[in-house]
């Protein structure tokens, strides 16, 4: 057997014979690097040659030495390189088989991807003839024994059907002789008349079956047909129904005694057919064993370049079949994205919102350090995909909405995290071939480069859109070649769901190596989304909400990440964090309750209940008295109220309300309704509140707003509204009452009742009958003409 390693720049003096067909020219110093991967069959030397990986051989340029020790010029004649361990030539064997069925299963997909399409294929596929004038030659790989275990079972189907025949020719025929003798009888009247009789034999006896060794042969044969399609994935058919050996019984014939039973039974065979068939099956046992194959031709399976084939597979065991819009994976800057999936999200454990996962694998020699370029690919790639989920939520159909999870949230401005990862191919998994199931089957963080990479345009801000973090792992490849090559469907859905999880896991960890990570919750007094707002450039980027609210109230679970100033490289930069982070807690703390959480964690257990404060009444002596001389241009609301509906409802804290509030119709075509967009209603800083029905009695009470906000019908439900009207209302929250003394309150409605008829004349559009229930709107100055 010959070995080659794709890439590695051999003299071409010292390769010439055996790569003739394959590679005919070299570069102007005579050194040949190939660009394939794969299986051919060289005439030259009269031997088959494997073109192996560039992830088994590392080292600097110049010095590469394949499994860390070994000369690749040692290894264009592996069965005279005496450095190459047991363990190692057995990884060999092994690696040229996977790789031989990866290439296959590629090439099928390929097929599939392809049909109806013209396309160029990057597999070399045909069979090469054997020169000589002899048809039997010597095979010395295990790649040669299984496909020649194949290529029998195709080519032999009659001669089994023939041997399958005689064996169970006359087995169900009677022995009468020993079943008149041994066997009891019974004798019954037979039911065509008394005087005739019947015997019946309950237990007849069939003729003795011996010992049949065709079909122990053949027995052990097919159960190695059923093996390496377990095993391998190699396709084969099971042309008649034996009791095949499997499972612990196969692995003892694994084990040496497939060789000593098959020799135990040799001498039992004298057709061609026959012998050529135990040669086949002792070859598979005893892998060394020199057997010679009945052959004119060799297959010759070689792929152009392998980054696409490694591509394919990591693609095929981490995506699967995922449907993602096309302009994701087919940026619109012409990028293409090699990986992508939806799984969940790394703030929150408990929720099932997912997120985008983007990966990019890397095919490189082992030790092989990441280049800038990649890296910022890799950035562009996220930003890409960052827009794209700005975009769809700003101006996407609900239905072109289905299945994302928006990545900014509108109160905070903050954005979810995006993993961003690359893959490279590492084998340094010598060990447990037989069962690749035992190999390391899992991601890890790449020990030989760098392990994550970090670009952003602040210091101390995780939940920003400009900061990127970016991490590297290492899978196995023999593993997740295995794997593809199997082609097992069920197989692949259990890895993929196992290393998703852990993968996200791994992610979490390498976040909480960067940030510390809080939960905070308002106090009761204090309306979290004004809190926000008021302090928006303190908490920009610190502050997400990836958590729900607490069940059967509004009260918000936040996060809030910060910095490790020890992470920081310049002595004035991690100053600069550490100032920010106490800052920021010190802040934040006099309104909140703040709880250190790690990142995902429910903190529902960790931060205390908190209930809305209750309605208190105080006297109209202690209340604060301000003058509309202070507040000229500020607006005012002058609003009525139903006291059997409405009343209850402002003072309430049914579902989770916090603050007493006064709420108005929103909706341009909503009769009585507001406009939140225009500046006197969304800036307006105090409500007046008068009872329908009792308008001349005056001002009833007069509040100072807090902040506003909006609430649907089903909110409005929720905290306590009974039967509201509308789909939508805008609401003024209360700091505290105050008093601003009385007003003419009917006055004041004739004047707006005017307004409207000079506005409705005007205006063609509007419904000429005045809106009842219609909130007034004045500024301090004009509200000073209706003092009482």
């Amino acid at each position: 057997m010959r070995i080659l390693i794709e890439e590695y720049p051999y003299k071409y003096d010292a390769v010439s014979n055996v790569l003739r067909g394959i590679v005919e020219t070299h570069d102007a110093d005579h050194n040949v690097s190939l660009s394939r991967v794969g299986y051919f069959y060289s005439p030259e030397v009269s031997d088959c040659v494997f073109i192996l990986p560039k992830v088994i051989i590392e080292g600097e340029k110049g010095h590469e030495r394949a499994f860390g020790h070994i000369d690749p010029y040692s290894l264009i004649d592996a069965d005279k390189c005496e450095e190459l361990r047991p363990d190692e030539r057995k990884f060999i064997y092994e690696l040229s088989v996977w790789i031989y069925r990866a290439i296959k299963v590629f090439k099928d997909q390929e097929f599939r991807r392809k049909e109806n399409k013209k396309g160029t294929s990057i597999v070399e596929e045909r069979r090469a003839p054997m020169m000589g004038h002899s048809r039997r030659r010597k095979s010395n790989t295990f790649l040669d024994v299984l496909l020649a275990l194949q290529q029998w079972n195709r080519d032999n189907e009659q001669f089994v059907m023939f041997v399958v025949k005689n064996m169970h020719a006359g087995q169900n025929k009677i022995n009468w002789t020993r079943t008149i003798a041994k066997s009891p009888a019974i004798v019954q009247t037979n039911s065509l008349g008394p005087n005739r009789q019947e015997v019946i034999y309950l237990n007849p006896i069939n003729k003795k079956r011996q010992v049949n060794f065709d079909e122990e042969l053949l027995i052990i044969y097919y159960s190695i047909l059923y093996y390496i399609n377990d095993q391998y994935g190699f396709p084969v058919r099971l042309n008649v129904n034996f009791p095949l050996i499997t499972g612990k019984r196969f692995e003892r014939y694994l084990n040496n005694y497939g060789r000593y039973r098959l020799k135990q039974i040799k001498y039992k065979y004298y057709s061609d057919k026959a012998l050529e068939l135990w040669e086949l099956c002792y070859a598979f046992f005893d892998r060394p064993y020199q057997i010679n194959l009945n052959v004119d031709y060799k297959e010759y399976l070689l792929v152009k370049d392998f980054q696409i084939v490694f591509e394919a597979i990591i693609d095929e065991l981490l995506a699967g079949d995922q449907e993602l819009p096309k302009e994701l994976l087919d940026q619109p800057d012409g990028k293409r994205v090699d990986h992508m999936f939806q799984y969940h999200e790394l703030t929150n454990n408990e929720r099932q919102d997912n997120i985008y996962y983007i990966g990019d694998s890397k095919y490189y020699k082992r030790q092989t350090s990441l280049d800038d370029k990649a890296v910022y690919k890799q950035y562009t790639y996220s930003r890409n995909v960052i827009q794209w989920n700005i975009d769809l939520f700003n101006n996407g159909t609900p239905e072109q909405q289905k299945g994302h999870h928006m990545l900014r949230h509108d109160v905070t401005e903050g954005y979810n995290v995006i993993p961003n990862f690359f893959i490279s191919a590492n084998q340094n998994t010598l060990k447990a071939i037989d069962d690749i199931d035992l190999i390391d089957n899992k991601l890890e963080p790449s020990k030989r480069r760098k392990q994550y990479y970090l670009t952003r345009q602040y210091l101390n801000r995780l939940f920003d859109r400009d900061t990127l973090m970016l991490a590297h792992y290492d899978v196995n490849f023999l593993y997740v070649l295995s794997l593809y090559a199997r082609n097992n469907a069920g197989a692949k859905v259990a890895w993929r769901t196992k290393v998703r999880k852990l993968f996200r896991q791994q992610i979490q960890e390498m976040l909480k190596m960067n940030f510390i990570f809080y939960a905070a919750t308002a106090h009761a007094d204090v309306e979290p989304e004004t809190y926000i707002r008021q302090n928006f450039q303190t908490l920009l980027g610190k502050v997400f909400h990836p958590f729900g609210d607490r069940e059967g109230s509004d009260q918000k679970y936040y996060s809030l990440a910060l910095r490790k100033p020890e992470l920081e490289q310049r002595a004035e930069d991690r100053l600069a964090v550490q100032d920010e982070n106490e800052s920021v807690l010190f802040q934040l703390r006099q309104a909140f309750y703040v709880e250190l959480c790690p990142l995902g964690d429910n903190p529902v257990e960790l931060l205390p209940k908190v209930e809305p404060l209750p309605h208190r009444e105080i006297a109209s002596n202690l209340l604060t008295m301000h003058y509309l001389e202070n507040y000229p241009d500020v607006s005012f609301v002058i609003g009525g109220f139903n006291r059997e509906k409405q009343l209850r409802w402002m003072f309430s804290r049914e579902g989770g309300k916090r603050d007493d509030a006064y709420n108005v119709r929103m909706g341009k075509n909503v009769p009585g309704g507001v406009v939140k967009s225009r500046d006197y209603i969304k800036s307006a800083k105090f409500v007046i509140l008068y009872e329908f029905g009792k308008e001349q009695e005056g001002v009833y009470k007069a509040f100072r707003v807090k902040n506003t906000g909006e609430m649907t019908r089903e909110k409005m439900i929720r905290t306590g509204y009974s039967n509201p009207q509308h789909d939508a209302y805008f609401c003024y929250f209360f700091d505290e009452e105050v008093t601003l003394g009385q007003f003419d309150i009917p006055a004041i409605l004739a004047a707006d009742r005017q307004l409207y008829r000079q506005q409705s004349e005007a205006d063609k559009k509007l419904d000429k009958n005045y809106p009842t229930g219609r909130p007034v709107y004045m500024t301090g100055r004009e509200l000073m003409g209706y003092r009482r």
